[in-house]
């Protein structure tokens, strides 16, 4: 059987690359964790570029799904509420669950 392995690019975003998955030719098993990979990948590079990675611990997940987990802590709920904003309006997503907490 021949392996794939499907590298991380992005290295530009100081993202750690590494190997994503392997999967024999014509599985679809990896075609999930890839795909949920790259939305949560998408997510984490909208919120870099809103300057909310810095200001925030914001931790994104991503489901087979495509619903996207926010969690961790904002300085205001101004910065949760545009974390969600931002997570919903990435293509890929088809809801949000934030769970992000205020500090007081």
């Amino acid at each position: 059987m021949k392996k794939h392995i499907i590298l991380c690019s992005m290295i530009a975003l100081g993202v750690a690359c590494a190997p994503l998955a392997m999967a024999d030719e014509g599985s679809t098993e990896s075609h999930h964790y890839i795909k949920d990979s790259a939305i949560t990948t998408k997510v984490k590079a909208k919120l870099a570029a809103k300057h909310l990675s810095t200001l925030t611990r914001i931790k994104v997940d991503t489901d087979e799904n495509g619903v996207v987990w926010l969690s961790g802590r904002a300085p205001t709920q101004d910065a949760s509420d545009l974390a969600a904003m931002i997570a919903k309006n990435t293509e890929g997503v088809n809801s949000v669950h934030n769970d992000i907490a205020v500090e007081p």
